[in-house]
């Protein structure tokens, strides 16, 4: 980089200083790299002495000031920070260019929050854009208390009151802490002060109200409002969705539109991710329409929310033609679309999609890792997967974390390498999580290996004695073993706790309407037809040879209970709803709670070929697609 300077002979030192500076920033704007003004002020330094700002001119000291400014808002590091201090210590006051308020905020955002403090304090003259400096540092940084107290401090010590800046920092703090007595406390002195009429404050006490379970009180606030803006409107649909009723998300965006009011970015992933929730197929096309009516197609963040939904609600196909549409595609896209064929048991087509990212010079992270293992550890892909952990540290410098030796240990366990499993987690540099063990737990169960099972439930309950899965994990292990009195032991242990398992529910989409089921379902206003087809279905999967496994049914009854038992599954009933509601050719498209039992497993694989269906089951781990009498997940569940 070139900057062009007259000569000495034509200017004075400062003025040379002046000049260079204002045409590196300049530059550096241009360039989108202003760290390096940053840079650059700190390697003139010996000429910015305190006889330059004095002597300069005061439009030059106008022009030092302002870079400065950007100078600060420039640094990548805390040495640059504290050289830049340095010399407003020798050369300027705090409260030129509110300097000093800046670098409180900058010392926030690299983390010296002592240093910010410290700074704040020393100031002579702290105005309110001071306070409101300090104040949200502080609530970025989740210091719930520090930030009260500094407002209390203000109104008292400085007898200033908050303005619209102060209240949004202090209230975004109650709502990300959970202090819904402090954020009423706060909602009062809005009150009192006679803020109610502005729109800001207003929708972060929604947002507030909302993000902590209490939407009455974010409704009021919001009805009572006199306009509301897109941001209002926005707030309400995502704190809708937060709090489990994305239905009424949806209502209020089509209220949004009569109102007319014009949605932005954050509606449309507002409401993509309500389509999440509901999990509603027609639903999402529908919205997807509306995003190419708009002309929001072309934004990457809507682009890869909806490549997200379409992977979650099992339409891969889909989340991949999206993949292809987006032309300058960052780290997050590629991620989210290798996320969407790990959790579909993709394994080749995801090492196929990390080779290419490598290839366009695309940064991967440990993100990208995690997504990586996990997709080679669902499908079975076991000496890939090992290959990847050695070098991910060796080649791309990413340090393995907790994720990947969870996906590790999954690895191994499913593969049924459990010895090797457990020797990784004893040689892991950091103590293990309930992830990883809960991962050796699960192969423990698949594998029938009731010592170390024992021995890893031991430590899982250890870790987290509160989770029921981990109680049930280990009861199953000693039922399919035969221990039933070792089982009963748990399951009492279990109801001691009053901890409790949720029950195995199946849902599947037909008519615009999501259909649910759970075992022996007998409430669907079908449910005579169902059954009957249920049956039918059953009779042929045992006539071509697939017998029940009754393995799978976890008390200590009769043969001919345990049968009937698992031909009542919930997975198999939306089955048979879906064959019997949807015409041939159709993927049956089915999400379970929990994970899919061996026999409904065995179940789908048949009916696949015998009905010459795709049938796609998402578990509470990933979808398997069932085809041909296959699953993608080569049976590695």
């Amino acid at each position: 980089m070139i900057v062009s300077v007259p000569s000495r002979s034509s200017l004075s030192l400062h003025s040379l200083f002046v000049h260079c500076f204002i045409s590196f920033k300049k530059f550096a704007h241009i360039q989108k790299y202003p760290f390096l003004l940053c840079k650059f002020f700190i390697s003139k330094r010996r000429i910015c002495n305190a006889n330059l700002f004095q002597l300069s001119p005061p439009f030059q000291v106008y022009s030092i000031v302002q870079s400065l400014v950007f100078a600060i808002s420039s640094c990548t590091s805390v040495s640059y920070c504290s050289a830049i201090h340095a010399r407003v210590i020798k050369s300027l006051n705090y409260s030129d260019g509110f300097i000093g308020d800046r670098l409180v905020s900058m010392y926030f955002k690299l983390g010296y929050d002592e240093d910010a403090q410290r700074l704040f304090d020393e100031m002579p003259n702290k105005d309110l854009v001071s306070w409101n400096s300090l104040m949200s540092g502080l609530s970025g940084r989740g210091y719930l208390g520090a930030c009260l107290n500094a407002f209390c401090r203000m109104r008292t010590e400085s007898g200033r009151q908050p303005n619209e800046v102060t209240l949004l920092s202090v209230v975004s703090a109650c709502a990300d802490m959970g202090a819904l007595d402090e954020g009423k406390s706060l909602h009062g002195v809005v009150v009192k002060l006679g803020m109610s009429g502005k729109a800001k404050v207003v929708n972060s006490l929604i947002n507030m109200y909302g993000k902590l379970g209490f939407l009455d009180a974010a409704s009021q606030l919001f009805e009572e409002m006199p306009v509301r803006s897109l941001v209002s409107w926005n707030s309400m649909v995502v704190i809708h969705n937060h709090n489990g009723y994305a239905e009424k998300g949806m209502d209020l965006f089509n209220l949004m539109k009569r109102a007319g009011i014009n949605p932005d970015q954050a509606t449309m992933v507002a409401l993509l991710r309500a389509c999440t929730d509901t999990g509603l197929g027609r639903q999402a096309e529908s919205i997807h329409a509306y995003i190419h009516r708009c002309g929001f197609n072309a934004d990457i963040i809507i682009a890869t929310a909806l490549l997200n939904l379409y992977a979650k609600l099992g339409r891969l196909n889909a989340s991949e033609d999206i993949f292809e549409e987006i032309k300058d595609r960052d780290r997050i896209a590629w991620t989210a679309m290798l996320a969407g064929y790990a959790v579909h048991a993709c394994g080749r087509e995801a090492i196929k999609l990390f080779d290419l990212m490598v290839k366009e010079g695309v940064e991967v992270d440990h993100v990208t890792f995690t997504h990586l293992l996990s997709a080679c550890s669902h499908s079975g892909l076991v000496e890939e997967g090992k290959k990847y952990f050695e070098i991910m540290s060796e080649v791309y410098r990413v340090e393995p974390r907790l994720d990947h030796y969870s996906c590790m240990v999954d690895l191994l366990g499913r593969s049924g390498r459990l010895e090797d499993a457990y020797e990784l987690i004893k040689s892991m540099p950091m103590e293990p999580s309930s992830g990883v063990w809960g991962a050796l737990l699960g192969a423990c169960r698949v594998y029938g290996n009731v010592e170390l099972g024992k021995e890893v439930a031991e430590q899982l309950l250890s870790l987290d004695p509160s989770d029921h899965r981990n109680y049930i994990m280990l009861s199953n292990i000693y039922s399919a073993a035969g221990l039933w009195r070792d089982a009963s032991k748990v399951r009492a242990l279990m109801k001691e706790r009053r901890l409790t398992r949720n029950p195995g529910c199946s849902f599947i989409e037909h008519g615009n309407k999501i259909h649910r089921f759970v075992v022996g379902d007998q409430l669907h206003p079908r449910s005579d037809e169902i059954h009957t087809k249920l049956e039918e279905l059953i009779r042929k999967i045992r006539e071509a040879g697939c017998a029940p496994k009754t393995e799978f049914v976890l008390h200590d009854i009769d043969e001919e209970v345990k049968v009937d038992m698992i031909n009542k599954h919930s997975e198999k009933l939306a089955i048979a709803f879906g064959l019997l509601v949807t015409g041939s050719g159709v993927p049956l498209i089915i999400t379970k709670n929990l994970r899919i039992c061996g026999d409904c497993h065995s179940t789908a694989k048949f009916a696949s070929l015998l009905e010459k269906r795709t049938i796609i089951i998402r578990d509470s781990k990933r979808f398997h697609h069932f085809a041909d009498g296959l699953c993608s997940c080569r049976d590695y569940w």
